[in-house]
């Protein structure tokens, strides 16, 4: 392990862009090309083009840092053409083997694969890796605290995040992880409708939250409140039953979901349409059809954009995901030809926040950082790919805020946990540790 990938070990850092896979390893994998996504996939979030303005300079390190760790030979900055502010305060601190990619404010730019095509021309096929290709990626945040590990051994003990939605004062804040989603929402002032309902991520990838008593973690990226009766919660609420009784009754085989739906376009053979007619009729067709289900990146267009009669395909492919995951199933395809109008079948953004009904709460969001002091912490043990982190410390211990928590077990993927705020341990448990201020 090189000692950029050992620092960032240390540390605890994931990247806080998607699923929170361990830095390190990411950082131990050879690659020709370090691609930071500044893109911000999901309306209503704001957390990276905002940090990236502030901590450019820590966000120019990082990148700096990550590309010598992987041996990369260049460096590009991913950025929406609508991030100015983001933009002039990156350039000018660009060494000369780095570069600003200037993205459409289209989605899903921002999605792993289709950020990696649209900034390098290079498409990762199905089921691949980015570093199969040659390419390392990571978000704006990631990289920022990868500056910070390596120059001043900070540890991951705080998260930036954006509330916003039906709540009187969208903001971005930074808060010590573990800090009760409640808490943080309050922040946001009060919330504004009578009925609210909770979605821990974008209004397009993100999911409905059963309890605001759960913790920030290193990969919460925002929290959105809309009404009850919004169309976004509607769907996520809708019952697998009537998602599978309307797909069999309404289905047009109008093939829109497929058309429109991103990895396909870029030559995976995920097919949506043929999905659902599979998973209708008891799983006729080719069984290589099924499996690409596990290709899919849940950006939901296919649900949320393509289709006419409100039939969600995208949570067929996450149950179908579920089932093939229990049963080990792994899919194998080729990498297709690129579809010719592939760049013109992405959505723009505005138009996307007109569909979901969004623009009213797509507002600015100012970045607070000022101190929070929340009394209690739960620190998951588990906030990161891999396996959950084994617990060093028991009931009644103080801690220090940074101090090391919980460790990687042996020749596991996963991350350390470290104290968010000074305090004493009041309870340890297989999933977390609780401090107490």
């Amino acid at each position: 392990m090189n000692d950029i990938a050992l620092k960032a070990r240390e540390a605890g850092v994931v990247g806080s862009g998607g699923a929170g896979f361990p830095t390190h390893v990411k950082l131990m994998s050879p690659a020709e090309i370090y691609l930071v996504n500044g893109a911000e996939c999901e309306p209503l979030l704001k957390v990276d083009q905002q940090l990236a303005v502030k901590y450019a300079t820590e966000l120019v390190r990082g990148l700096q840092l990550a590309m010598q760790a992987v041996g990369a030979r260049e460096g590009i900055i991913a950025f929406k053409a609508k991030y100015v502010e983001a933009i002039a305060a990156v350039q000018p601190l660009l060494a000369s083997n780095m570069r600003i990619h200037i993205l459409k404010d289209i989605y899903p730019a921002g999605d792993e694969v289709i950020t990696i095509w649209m900034a390098t021309g290079r498409r990762v096929p199905p089921a691949a890796l980015p570093k199969d290709v040659g390419v390392a990626v990571n978000n704006v945040l990631t990289l920022i605290n990868l500056a910070r590990a390596v120059d001043h051994g900070t540890p991951v003990t705080e998260r930036t995040l954006t509330i916003s939605g039906a709540v009187s004062d969208p903001i971005t804040l930074t808060v010590p992880i573990g800090t009760p989603l409640r808490e943080v929402i309050a922040r946001a002032g009060s919330i504004t409708t009578t009925k609210p309902y909770f979605v821990n991520g974008g209004p397009m990838m993100g999911k409905l939250l059963d309890s605001i008593d759960q913790p920030v973690t290193k990969t919460t990226g925002g929290i959105i409140v809309l009404p009850e009766d919004h169309i976004v919660i509607r769907r996520h609420r809708q019952p697998m039953q009537d998602i599978m009784a309307t797909a069999r009754a309404v289905c047009e085989q109008c093939n829109l979901c497929t058309e429109l739906c991103p990895r396909h376009l870029i030559g995976h053979e995920l097919h949506p349409a043929l999905i659902v007619r599979s998973a209708n009729y008891r799983d006729i067709g080719k069984p290589s059809v099924l499996l690409s289900a596990l290709t899919c990146s849940e950006c939901a267009i296919c649900e949320q954009w393509a289709c006419p009669v409100d039939i969600s395909p995208m949570r067929i492919n996450v149950a179908l995901k579920e089932r093939f995951r229990a049963e080990g199933a792994r899919y194998v395809g080729e990498l297709r030809p690129l579809d010719p109008m592939a760049e013109h079948r992405l959505v723009p953004t505005s138009r996307l926040v007109t569909r979901l009904g969004i623009a009213p709460y797509n507002k600015k969001a100012p970045l607070d950082e000022s101190e929070a002091h929340p009394a209690t912490v739960v620190l998951n043990l588990r906030q990161h790919i891999g396996a959950a982190a084994v617990p060093l410390v028991q009931v009644g211990e103080p801690v220090q805020r940074g101090q090391l928590l919980a460790e990687i077990p042996p020749d596991a993927l996963g991350a350390r946990i470290h104290a968010s705020i000074s305090g004493r341990v009041t309870a340890v448990s297989e999933q977390s540790i609780t401090v107490n201020a």
